[in-house]
C-alpha cells in the first residue's frame, strides 16, 4: 500500500504559477509511474501529466503542454507539478497518482492504484 500526500494548491492570478508536491509514503515509489490528474467542478477527472518511474518519460495533457513540467526526485519520494502561466480553466482539484503501468498507459485513472486525496487550484481571471 502507498499512501499518497498532495499539497502546493491555492488561489493564484491568472498568468501566475504555482508548484504542487505529492510525497509517497515509501521508497518504493521508484517503482511506479506517477502521474497527476485534475477534476474541474461538475466534470469528470482527467488526465494533466505523467513520469515513469525513473524520470526518464514524461508524458502531458494537449492543453498544459509547454505550461506544466512534471518532476520526481525519488530520493524524497516526492513528484512534482511545476505549473506556469496558469489560466481559469486550470482551476480544479488536483490529485495524485501512482500505477505499476508504463507511463504512456497512465493516461487512464483505471491504470492507476493509489490516490491522494487532492489539492484545490484556483486560478482567478
Amino acid at each position: 500500500q502507498v499512501q499518497l500526500e498532495e499539497s502546493g494548491g491555492g488561489l493564484v492570478q491568472a498568468g501566475g504559477s504555482l508548484r504542487l508536491s505529492c510525497v509517497a509514503s515509501r521508497r518504493t515509489i521508484r517503482i511506479y509511474t506517477m502521474a497527476w490528474f485534475r477534476q474541474a467542478p461538475g466534470k469528470e477527472r482527467e488526465f494533466v501529466a505523467t513520469i515513469s518511474g525513473s524520470g526518464g518519460a514524461t508524458y502531458y495533457e494537449e492543453s498544459v503542454k509547454g505550461r506544466f513540467t512534471i518532476s520526481r526526485d525519488n530520493a524524497k519520494n516526492t513528484v512534482y507539478l511545476q505549473m506556469n502561466s496558469l489560466k481559469p480553466e486550470d482551476t480544479a482539484v488536483y490529485y495524485c497518482a501512482a500505477g505499476p503501468v508504463l507511463a504512456a498507459m497512465a493516461r487512464s485513472t483505471s491504470n492507476m492504484d493509489f490516490w491522494g486525496k487532492g489539492t484545490l487550484v484556483t486560478v482567478s481571471s
